[in-house]
């Protein structure tokens, strides 16, 4: 899924996320998009071996309601519920940030 485009085989970008992340083993940036709304959402990518995760609706919300002021709005309250939930995790660096935050339930 990328920007709402759903593929053929409906295959998340934070499902083949860990698996990115084990074969460039850290000799890479990885890079995630594709539905990361919220701090935790985050939160989440970075736990499962992202580097960065990118965010794209929340601040064109923001630029679309209150230009550029939404934007930076929008971004304050990422980082807020980012900071909030590393926090509340027990791991207030994105350094201790792990796998162990998430929950690999099978339906």
């Amino acid at each position: 899924s990328h920007g709402g485009l759903v593929g053929g085989d409906n295959t998340l970008p934070i499902d083949v996320l860990p698996a990115v992340a084990d074969a460039v083993g850290g000799q890479m940036p990885v890079l995630v998009d594709g539905s990361f709304r919220r701090g935790t959402d985050v939160l989440k990518g970075l736990a499962l071996g992202a580097t960065a995760v990118m965010v794209a609706r929340p601040p064109m919300w923001g630029l679309a309601a209150y230009g550029t002021e939404g934007v930076q709005a929008v971004v304050e309250i990422l980082q807020t519920e980012l900071a909030r939930n590393m926090a509340a995790s027990g791991r207030p660096t994105i350094a201790m940030i792990d796998r162990e935050l998430v929950r690999f339930d099978k339906w």
